[in-house]
């Protein structure tokens, strides 16, 4: 339509390249996921299972100071972090409530495991189906260790508290209603979720396509970011573009790694390329098991994508607790990738 009205090249890059490919993006990658994710998982908490899931892992919850009902949470912020957030309603005390939605984006969501599996495959696991598996397993175990982690310092500085008691009535199981679990998985989880990741994904496609297409001084304003932050993502044993790609993926984690390619590229709008042309991308651009491995803990533990930090926010109505749900993952993955790069460095 805008080729036919004759808009100016800047207007359709602006829109279509833009604004347009990126919300695609996202709804494509994200949708599929959670509409398979949130049904099933909706089915067994209409069975009656999840409750006695939360009722077994109550005790090793409260070693943390933390309450059983949080591993609900943690499960459900698999599908999305935005909705494990919400989830966190069920928490009866204030103090384990603000617990679990702190500590909820240490838990991968959906839009981070295609990326995961994608660095698993071309660096780690060798095109090893099982490999690949084992090795996405233990990222999922150090994102519940650092969990727990989490969960216990807070309940030791900003939380402070004991944990409460936690008396349950298992329900029966009972046969789910399945027409009823769809339609509310659909519009109170699936729905609610995409609406808003559209809502911040629209403008920031618009932000990246100026930044990737604007020049200064002969470069983008993205590569002059990229070089700005280089030096930093060094010491991580990342580069500056991976760094760029992490904050402009703050609308969604799913659109991180194209954007790293699209800045590798200069190509001034995000691209889908194979697994082959990925890889040599990257390999290209100095990519190495390091980087691979340290892209792949710093996605596990970094700030909440901008939908759950809205949600966080609204949840909690403070801003205090908002701040520090970024604050606390990124401080952890940060730490984690330096040591890792020290530790590599020296081994090498």
């Amino acid at each position: 339509l805008l080729i036919l009205i004759s808009a100016p090249g800047w207007l359709i890059g602006m829109l279509i390249d833009g604004v347009y490919r990126v919300l695609a993006w996202v709804v494509a990658v994200m949708l599929p996921p959670m509409a398979i994710f949130f049904p099933l998982f909706t089915l067994l908490e209409d069975a009656g299972y999840l409750p006695r899931v939360a009722f077994n892992m109550d005790s090793a919850f409260k070693k943390c100071s933390a309450c059983g009902k949080q591993s609900l949470t943690m499960a459900m912020g698999l599908g999305c972090n935005a909705a494990g957030v919400t989830g966190c309603r069920i928490i009866d005390s204030p103090r384990e409530r603000y617990i679990a939605i702190i500590t909820n984006a240490m838990m991968p969501c959906n839009g981070r495991f295609p990326a995961m599996i994608t660095l698993i495959t071309l660096f780690i696991a060798a095109g090893s189906k099982i490999a690949s598996a084992l090795c996405l397993t233990g990222v999922l175990v150090i994102g519940v260790a650092m969990t727990f982690f989490g969960s216990w310092l807070l309940s030791k500085t900003f939380l402070k508290g004991t944990p409460s008691s936690f008396t349950l009535e298992l329900p029966p199981f009972r046969r789910p209603k399945i027409g009823e679990v769809l339609v509310r998985s659909l519009i109170d989880r699936t729905l609610f979720v995409l609406k808003r990741a559209v809502l911040v994904a629209a403008p920031a496609g618009l932000i990246m396509w100026l930044m990737a297409n604007v020049q200064l001084n002969g470069q983008s304003i993205l590569a002059h970011c990229s070089n700005f932050l280089d030096p930093v993502g060094r010491v991580m044993g990342l580069d500056g573009v991976i760094l760029v790609a992490f904050i402009l993926g703050l609308p969604a984690n799913e659109i991180v790694i194209p954007i790293a390619v699209m800045a590798y590229t200069a190509a001034g709008t995000i691209v889908d390329p194979s697994m082959a042309e990925l890889s040599a991308i990257l390999v290209q651009n100095g990519w190495t098991i390091l980087t691979a491995v340290c892209t792949i803990l710093f996605s596990l533990l970094h700030w909440p994508c901008s939908t759950t930090l809205i949600t966080i926010k609204k949840e909690t109505g403070s801003m205090f607790y908002t701040v520090l749900s970024a604050l606390l993952p990124t401080l952890f993955g940060v730490t984690l990738c330096i040591l890792i790069n020290l530790v590599f460095g020296v081994i090498m």
